[in-house]
């Protein structure tokens, strides 16, 4: 393969990560910019932009990010630094922390929730974390 050299390369930041329908991972997944799971991760998913669950997406795990959709299913904590949307085919187990939420008719959530900047804590910890 040849790569043409005068091609400028996306920033991180910019990048779309996927993980597209009957794609499984185990582990953990970290990108600087965006992700979209369509498939299942088991695993905690941590995006410096967005994560965008898809309708037929499954997440096991903790999410965090600036902004999140969810259409999918998720079981775990799931904190959105700026903005969360939870579809109406979205269902969703565990903990909220968001300072913004949109939530459609039909959405089904089982947890807590906790919005506004007082839910919200540096590092990315949860407010209920013990102190490290």
């Amino acid at each position: 393969m040849s790569r043409d050299r005068g091609a400028k390369l996306s920033p991180p930041e910019h990048v779309i990560s996927i993980i597209g329908p009957g794609m499984r991972v185990v582990g953990d997944c970290e990108v600087e910019g965006a992700i979209r799971i369509e498939g299942s991760v088991q695993g905690n998913v941590r995006a410096g932009k967005a994560v965008v669950v898809g309708k037929d997406g499954v997440v096991e795990g903790d999410i965090s990010t600036q902004d999140a959709v969810i259409a999918g299913r998720v079981h775990g904590t799931l904190r959105a630094d700026s903005r969360l949307e939870i579809q109406a085919t979205s269902r969703i187990e565990g903990e909220i922390i968001a300072a913004r939420i949109q939530l459609e008719e039909g959405a089904l959530l089982n947890g807590t929730v906790q919005m506004g900047q007082a839910g919200m804590t540096p590092s990315g910890s949860s407010p209920h974390a013990p102190p490290t």
